[in-house]
């Protein structure tokens, strides 16, 4: 460009980046001047003003876990920094590109006491990629410019920028086009390429871990394709739930805790785990759903500070889909036939827990009540085959973790918090979600503890039109904290997370313009739901509230010692369904 540019401050050179990289929504509670709203007004970007800050970053990860593209947060500053810090932080380990940006105390008041004054940056900064504060107009294009190019590249994550009121009464100015911040993928080292081949073709018994840094990375499902030519079994942790196919004969359900009976002699008997932009965190290595300490772990990671040392094996750093593609393509023409009888193992674990699953429907059938997992086999049937399942990681909304059903790809996508699971994040991020994705039914699976933490900004989803299918499973409150006071307590505590009957409502969902019912009759069980689903399709928020059961959880949870809840006894405080 040979013209410069002048905006009135750095809010509007703000507004116009976005304008110029394609960001057509913003999440949000703005400082009380309001400069970002008039900035924006004009341009066809999309304010959501939430009323709760962390709300908005959940919001917006949710946008940007689907999108796969830089979303966008506008706070204020003080307590509002410290209000989005659970938003960043969840961001952080979702891998979700999402870009904050606060206002902050102005550099002549400084140190002085100043209203709402915090040392921003300090606070942010473990959580975040870069938090950076901007102390003068002319280092704005710049910062804004490294923010965004810093959130979606190498392993994507959140990047936090502070414009501190001085700037808004300073002109800034562009002199040169915007530099758009186009994602690098960078492949593999060659010899680092050779070395896991040579791992890759040593092994026969082999085992596929997909994580969520595989997130937006298999769009032409080249993961099934190399489980194919290796004979491998798929598993995915929780996060990278909605890259693979689950019903790919290949897929064996989530690892780790998750992790299915029928999967434990794939993990016992693997002599290599391919772990695909994973962490390896906790969850996804506990107990029996996981290799044994012997059993060497390729990973494949785009940042070195995402590598697991725990586990030995090669290690690749580089992006994940160009190191499946090179693995595609190099296997591909060779002779070497998968190891048969490992394949026939993989196809009897996912032939033999989906009939386990469906034993264990019918006996849930015959009984009065209704029980979580015939309620995802209703939403099954129900959705159409493009839809999108957005997660919580509570007691009983981890039913869909055991019931792995999901069509992924182009078709459907699955979006669940990360190791971290921050309550709440499954409410809110189902409106990101839902407007990345404007022409997919999205529908949150979540418990009425997590749902109530969408508080205020209930209001915000009604007033905006992102029609939402809420299923909640109501158990009167914190499911997970009632069966850990259960297992070590029973009745004899005088303390209790739950409702006494599970019939106070928790989620306040019975507001103007959200489509409420609280579905109590098995046999409208499909016909309630496809008229919620009907509501969220004309843009309307709807509520579909379960009474539950405490004792009605996944067998492979009941049955877990240590940190993790047991089946709570006849004794112990549970609801009663009305």
């Amino acid at each position: 460009m040979s013209d410069t540019v002048s905006y009135p401050n750095a809010w509007y050179a703000l507004v116009d980046y976005l304008r110029a990289i394609g960001v057509d929504t913003v999440f949000g509670l703005p400082a009380d001047d309001l400069v970002v709203l008039r900035a924006i007004e004009a341009t066809p970007i999309r304010m959501v003003l939430c009323r709760d800050q962390r709300n908005a970053a959940f919001m917006a990860t949710g946008h940007a876990l689907r999108s796969g593209g830089p979303a966008v947060c506008v706070i204020g500053k003080g307590p509002a920094t410290t209000n989005v810090a659970t938003g960043l932080l969840e961001a952080n380990r979702s891998g979700a590109p999402l870009v904050v940006l606060a206002a902050g105390t102005a550099s002549q008041v400084r140190g002085s006491g100043a209203f709402q004054e915090l040392d921003q940056i300090a606070v942010l900064s473990p959580l975040v990629k870069w938090a950076h504060r901007v102390d003068h107009p002319s280092r704005v294009i710049p910062a804004l410019e490294r923010a965004f190019f810093l959130s979606t590249n190498g392993a994507p994550g959140p990047v936090y920028v502070e414009l501190p009121d001085h700037l808004l009464t300073e002109e800034v100015v562009r002199t040169r086009d915007w530099r758009l911040p186009h994602p690098v993928r960078s492949g593999p080292d060659p010899a680092v390429l050779a070395e896991s081949l040579l791992a890759l073709r040593g092994a026969s018994r082999r085992v596929l871990l997909v994580g969520g840094g595989m997130r937006r990375r298999n769009g032409d499902h080249a993961i099934e394709r190399l489980a194919e030519l290796l004979g491998a079994a798929v598993f995915a942790t929780a996060s990278g739930r909605g890259v693979v196919d689950e019903t790919n004969e290949m897929f064996c359900g989530l690892a780790g805790l998750y992790s299915p009976q029928e999967a434990e002699p794939l993990w016992e008997q693997a002599d290599l785990v391919v772990s695909l932009g994973s962490r390896l965190e906790e969850t996804a290595t506990f107990g029996k759903g996981f290799a044994n300490p012997a059993t060497p772990v390729l990973q494949v990671n785009v940042e070195p500070g995402d590598v697991s040392t725990d586990w030995g094996g090669p290690v690749v750093l580089a992006d994940g889909a160009a190191v499946v593609q090179s693995w595609v393509s190099a296997l591909a023409g060779e002779p070497d036939q998968p190891n048969r009888e490992w394949v026939e193992r993989v196809h009897a674990c996912h032939t033999d827990s989906a009939r386990r699953i469906e034993h264990e429907r019918e006996q849930m059938a015959a009984k009065p009540e209704i029980h979580i997992a015939e309620l995802l086999a209703a939403l099954d049937t129900v959705l159409p085959e493009r839809r999108i399942l957005v997660q919580e990681n509570g007691l009983q909304d981890m039913w869909s973790y055991f019931y792995p059903f999901w069509r992924c790809g182009s078709e459907a996508d699955s979006i669940v918090p990360s190791e971290q699971t921050s309550l709440g994040f499954g409410a809110s991020a189902a409106a990101g979600v839902r407007l990345a994705a404007p022409d997919t039914p999205v529908v949150a699976f979540i418990g009425d503890g997590a749902f109530g933490m969408l508080g205020n900004d209930l209001g915000v989803l009604v007033e905006e039109g992102i029609g939402v299918l809420y299923v909640v499973l109501r158990n009167g409150g914190y499911g997970w904290l009632q069966a850990q006071l259960n297992k070590a307590g029973g009745s004899g505590s005088r303390f209790s997370f739950v409702s006494a009957d599970g019939t106070a409502d928790t989620c306040h969902a019975t507001q103007p313009g959200v489509h409420h019912v609280v579905l109590m009759d098995k046999d409208r069980l499909h016909q309630d739901l496809e008229l919620a689903l009907e509501a969220t399709v004309k843009g309307q928020v709807a509520v579909v509230e379960v009474p539950v059961r405490l004792s009605d959880i996944p067998a492979a949870l009941a049955e877990l010692d240590g940190d993790f809840p047991v089946r709570p006894d006849e004794n112990s405080k549970e609801v009663v369904t009305p």
